[in-house]
C-alpha cells in the first residue's frame, strides 16, 4: 500500500527547532517572519480579486428628442409646455404670440452676466440682475413698458399664477416662470446671470402675479 506523503505541522518545526536549541530569540523571528509572509500573501491576494466598482444608472441619451417645429425662424417645440436645449429656450407652438416673443427676445440674455442693476435703466444693457431680466422679458411680452424692481413687481398685473406666465416676487429677488420653464439668474453655481431653467424652486415667502390676459 503506498505511503500518505508526509505533511510536518507548524507545531513540529517548533518541536525541531527547540529540540536541536537554537536559540529562543532567532526561534521568535523566524515565527514572527513566518506570520507576515503569510498575511503579506493574503493581503495582495485579497486586492488582487476583481472590485466592483458603483456607477449610478445614466440613460444612454437624454429621452426622445422633442418634437420641434421646423420651418420657422425662431426655434418652436410642439405642445403648451416650452424646452432648453443648449440654453436656448424652444416656444410652445400653442402659446399666444406675446409669449412666445418673450421667449425668443430672452435668449438673447441667456450669456449676459450678472449686473446688479442691470437692466433698469435701460431694457438694453451689458449684464442684467433678476428684476432687469424679468422686466426684459415682460417688456417682449407686450405688457411692460419701463423696466421695474422686485419691490414694485409684488403689484404687478394679477395676483396669483397665470396661465402662460408667473412671476415670484419678494423684497430682493424675483423670478419667472414662463410656459413651464424658469427665468432666473440664480442656479446651481449661485448669482450666474440671465438663464432658463427646467427645474424649479422654493417659492415659500414670494408672491405670485401675473400679466392680465396670460
Amino acid at each position: 500500500m503506498p505511503r500518505a506523503p508526509c505533511v510536518w505541522p507548524e507545531s513540529s518545526f517548533v518541536v525541531i527547532m527547540v529540540s536541536i536549541k537554537i536559540p529562543a530569540p532567532f526561534v521568535f523571528a523566524m515565527l514572527l517572519f513566518a506570520g507576515i509572509s503569510a498575511r503579506a500573501q493574503n493581503f495582495y491576494a485579497y486586492y488582487q480579486q476583481p472590485v466592483e466598482v458603483y456607477r449610478p444608472d445614466v440613460p444612454e441619451d437624454d429621452g426622445p428628442a422633442p418634437d420641434v417645429v421646423h420651418g420657422g425662424s425662431q426655434p418652436t417645440v410642439r405642445g403648451n409646455r416650452a424646452i432648453v436645449r443648449n440654453g436656448v429656450a424652444y416656444a410652445p407652438d400653442n402659446a399666444p404670440d406675446a409669449v412666445k416673443h418673450a421667449i425668443w427676445a430672452t435668449n438673447s440674455l441667456r450669456r449676459k452676466p450678472y449686473k446688479w442693476g442691470g437692466g433698469h435703466g435701460s431694457f438694453y444693457d451689458s449684464g442684467y440682475d433678476c428684476s432687469g431680466t424679468v422686466s426684459f422679458a415682460l417688456h417682449y411680452a407686450g405688457v411692460l413698458d419701463s423696466p421695474m424692481p422686485s419691490s414694485d413687481l409684488l403689484n404687478y398685473g394679477e395676483r396669483g399664477r397665470g396661465r402662460w406666465i408667473t412671476i415670484y416676487s419678494r423684497e430682493g429677488h424675483t423670478f419667472a416662470v414662463i410656459a413651464g420653464l424658469r427665468l432666473d439668474t440664480t442656479g446651481d453655481y449661485g448669482t450666474e446671470g440671465p438663464r432658463w431653467h427646467e427645474d424649479g424652486r422654493d417659492t415659500w415667502g414670494y408672491e405670485a402675479r401675473h400679466p392680465v390676459g396670460l
